[in-house]
């Protein structure tokens, strides 16, 4: 029995071993090869039978022998390709794990909450197959290709697509019947001494009672400890008193800045602050009415109990007992004045995120929610002001990635995520509404980047089912940066407060910018080229339309 002393393989009789690459060579002669006429090698006798001393002795079975003709490796490159293919494990476990987690995986996580409407038995507890077939991409996975025609043919798809429908507006019956408790707290009138939403009510505690020991946002939340260990404090002194009966004031905001994310309502909110008749909640973004009313605290995290309108309402506490100072003034008592203090509050997701409908209002047979926050809002406040501040939506998409994003963010990986959140979205609007797919819940959960915000039009025509136009200034942010001042005033304007002194302007209007991008995503540098042309293509029929809306070409946003 011979074995060639290269690679350790048994040879037959006369096999001079012409597969292994040392054995052989262009000017191999096998009677000058000292390998191949076996010299310098050392016997080696086991079981009577001579063996090479190199050789590896193997045990195995008779169907073995047709290993005899693979093509041999090197040990060294044996061992090299083991390391590679752990490696490559690793990597591709790491990746399941962590896009499972984040939501970045192309295919949906079974622990997303909801499904879309129109199929109520797909919720939380669907199964994986099941959501792939709703959420299967199209099998031209371009998602590492930056392949501009390839893309635009799924952009071209959507675009068909699109349908601008008016919703039918729910009667206030029907939303009583969802929110009962709701109803039952605020009233229908306020006081007319009041230019903000408020009114007494009766408070049946005494003086060791905690009026704020229940309340979520501070069981929840360490930040908000500091506040209500202050409201406490002056609670009981600023309880009115008639009757021996005890009343707090009670009051809701009287404008809401409702959108959008990443497109300067931090800014707006801390200008807004230091006007002298301007309150805002205790806290600026309280998402109240899209989120914790249904106990989301983090969506991933799954539902908590869900915060009753009390909570809300404790978050105003602090300005409501700065108009009650104004209300029991002699001014206004003897003089008929009313207080021109007005609350507002900021949660950027309160025109767009209705994606929690599915798990507490009954489906309807289109997939699109029957309900959306406006209803309830106008159904108790018709008289709101309401505040959009919008941007150039590829821009905006960009600057949400940089700020949402965790690890490894670039250019290249923003391209990608676009690209894949795009199939998604087709794949949506192949079967369903234009209005059913941007509201939900599951989709937004899977797109690696938020399209869906970018759709302003879509969200604004709900907006105008419900509440008229002069309730709703929308402002640029291309406008809030280059003319701050100008901007500023139309707010005040549209909010009817009082003239300033220049100082008063000056500081308002000339801070420093507020939630800017911070110096390590700056240094990411711009979007690709190919990466801005697909999503400028996406968002103009829905910046079209919005500029239609407005009456106002600058939201094509043609030149940035």
């Amino acid at each position: 029995m011979r074995y060639c002393i290269n690679c350790c393989i048994h040879l037959l009789p006369n096999d001079l071993h012409r597969q292994c690459f040392r054995c052989r060579g262009p000017d191999h002669n096998n009677q000058r090869c000292p390998v191949c006429r076996g010299e310098n090698k050392i016997p080696l006798y086991t079981d009577s039978k001579q063996m090479k001393w190199l050789a590896v002795l193997e045990v195995r079975t008779d169907h073995c022998e047709s290993w005899n003709g693979i093509f041999c490796l090197r040990k060294g490159k044996l061992c090299s390709l083991m390391f590679g293919l752990i490696i490559m494990t690793l990597v591709m476990v790491s990746y399941i794990l962590t896009g499972a987690k984040h939501g970045l995986l192309l295919i949906p996580s079974p622990f997303h909450y909801g499904a879309f409407a129109s199929n109520p038995s797909l919720m939380d507890n669907e199964s994986l197959s099941d959501m792939k077939d709703y959420y299967q991409p199209s099998k031209m996975n371009i998602s590492y290709v930056k392949d501009y025609p390839s893309i635009k043919l799924i952009i071209d798809t959507i675009t068909s697509k699109i349908e601008f429908i008016t919703r039918q507006r729910p009667d206030l019956e029907e939303l009583r019947k969802q929110e009962p408790h709701m109803f039952s707290v605020i009233p229908n009138k306020f006081l007319p001494n009041s230019k903000n939403p408020c009114w007494y009510e009766e408070y049946r505690g005494n003086t060791t009672t905690d009026p704020y020991a229940t309340n979520s946002y501070a069981l929840y939340s360490k930040r908000f400890r500091i506040i209500f260990d202050y409201l406490r404090k002056v609670f009981w002194n600023h309880l009115y008193h008639y009757e021996d009966k005890h009343y707090r004031l009670r009051c809701l905001p009287h404008f809401y800045i409702i959108g959008q994310p990443k497109c300067g309502t931090t800014d707006l909110y801390d200008r807004l602050r230091l006007h002298p008749d301007v309150r805002f909640s205790a806290i600026k973004e309280p998402h109240w009415w899209t989120r914790k009313r249904f106990g989301i605290i983090r969506l991933r995290d799954g539902f908590h109990d869900r915060y009753p309108v009390e909570d809300y309402l404790d978050l105003f506490d602090l300005a409501a007992h700065q108009i009650q100072s104004v209300l029991q003034s002699d001014a206004v008592k003897e003089r008929g004045k009313r207080s021109n203090i007005i609350i507002g509050e900021a949660s950027a997701s309160t025109m767009w995120d209705n994606n929690a409908w599915i798990f507490f209002y009954d489906n309807s047979t289109e997939g699109e929610p029957p309900f959306l926050i406006q209803d309830f809002i106008h159904a108790f406040q018709p008289n709101a002001k309401l505040i959009i501040m919008l941007r150039d939506p590829v821009e905006r998409l960009y600057s949400d990635y940089l700020y949402f994003a965790s690890a490894n963010k670039s250019a290249e990986d923003f391209h990608e995520k676009v690209a894949e959140s795009l199939q998604l979205f087709e794949g949506c609007v192949l079967d369903f509404s234009l209005r059913a797919c941007v509201y939900n819940n599951t989709l937004n959960n899977a797109m690696p980047v938020r399209l869906q915000v970018g759709l302003y039009v879509v969200y604004l025509l709900d907006w105008l089912t419900v509440f008229n136009k002069d309730q709703i200034l929308v402002l640029r942010l291309e406008d809030h940066a280059s003319n701050m001042r100008y901007t500023m005033h139309m707010v005040f304007q549209f909010l009817d407060l009082g003239p300033l002194s220049e100082k008063q302007e000056a500081l308002i209007t000339k801070s420093p910018a507020s939630n800017t991008r911070r110096p390590e995503d700056r240094n990411l540098g711009p979007m690709l080229p190919t990466t801005k042309a697909i999503l400028r293509d996406f968002y103009r029929p829905f910046n079209t339309k919005l500029a239609q809306v407005l009456f106002d070409d600058a939201f094509l946003w043609k030149r940035t």
